[in-house]
């Protein structure tokens, strides 16, 4: 696949990471009034506009993979005909239909988010979770058939989830740190107690990450690491590990070190050399995940590594 193709998934990974991410972020760490607070509101503004973005990048996507499927030389030159074969008598393009529904079911639950702000949260994150779910038909996800593809589906979907929550919640805590520079004595609050509270699912989270990722290596190459470092697939693979690595250390020193420091220093208000560190934090965190998705947006068009 070409540049343009990596390109595409990889702001697609991240888009749909987003659009789930950020309103479970809102369910699992803000209280009822906070999600009509202006923090609140920019959260539903970020998810609407990762929204558009979303079917602006699934259309892109949609038109380089029937180019792909077809043999046609350029989008230019691909028929109606060919790109309505993908929409119905694919699994991707069925699938592709879904996440566009999906997204527009986020739009509509917008509408919500001033007058019932919990329930708009829950239908835009679930509905952006089944659409980020729909990316798992565009890798080797699904490569396999019968009950071990449907394990391993699961399994990728999981994966899938599991990340979106920690980049929505990277990106969520980002803005938390910058509203009002951070040195507002009621964001610093929300921004301790909210670090905090993430340790219980920031811990499920990288559970999950470990548990599926484990298996699917095992699907996709099996029960052996030959050609890990010798073949290309192997070779952006343990580059990922690595910087999965880096982030899981980043984010205990947020949990174990910059938290506990901030929440001790918010008080007397002296907080902002604790603010400026946990952002260094945050920042090489969110580079890390950047590289992390563009290495599987590369890796996922390449063929794994011989069993």
């Amino acid at each position: 696949m070409d540049a343009m193709s990596v390109s595409v998934r990889f702001a697609l990974y991240l888009d749909l990471m987003l659009v789930f991410g950020l309103p479970l972020f809102q369910l699992h760490a803000l209280r009822q009034p906070e999600r009509s607070s202006p923090l609140g509101r920019k959260l539903v503004v970020l998810t609407v506009s990762a929204t558009v973005a979303g079917i602006a990048l699934s259309v892109a996507g949609m038109l380089l993979m029937a180019q792909a499927m077809t043999g046609a030389a350029d989008i230019g030159s691909l028929e109606q005909h060919m790109v309505g074969m993908m929409l119905t008598d694919t699994s991707f393009g069925m699938t592709w239909c879904l996440r566009m529904g999906m997204l527009l079911v986020i739009v509509l639950a917008a509408w919500l988010s001033k007058t019932r702000p919990t329930i708009a949260a829950a239908l835009m994150s679930a509905a952006g979770g089944a659409a980020l779910a729909t990316l798992s038909w565009a890798g080797h996800g699904a490569m396999d058939e019968g009950v071990r593809g449907q394990v391993h589906l699961i399994a990728n979907i999981i994966h899938l989830l599991a990340a979106g929550g920690w980049v929505g919640a990277l990106a969520a805590f980002i803005l938390m740190s910058a509203l009002r520079g951070g040195d507002d004595p009621a964001d610093v609050a929300l921004l301790s107690r909210t670090l905090k509270s993430f340790a219980v699912m920031g811990t499920v989270i990288v559970g999950s990450l470990v548990i599926t990722g484990a298996l699917n290596y095992w699907m996709i190459v099996g029960a052996t690491v030959a050609g890990l470092f010798s073949s290309p697939y192997g070779q952006l693979l343990v580059a990922k590990l690595g910087l999965f690595m880096l982030m899981l250390a980043l984010a205990a020193a947020n949990r174990y070190r910059l938290g506990p420091l901030l929440e001790r220093v918010h008080a007397s208000g002296e907080h902002g050399q604790a603010i400026a560190a946990l952002r260094k934090s945050l920042f090489a965190e969110t580079c890390c995940a950047l590289l992390i998705l563009a290495l599987v947006a590369w890796f996922g068009t390449l063929v794994p590594m011989a069993q």
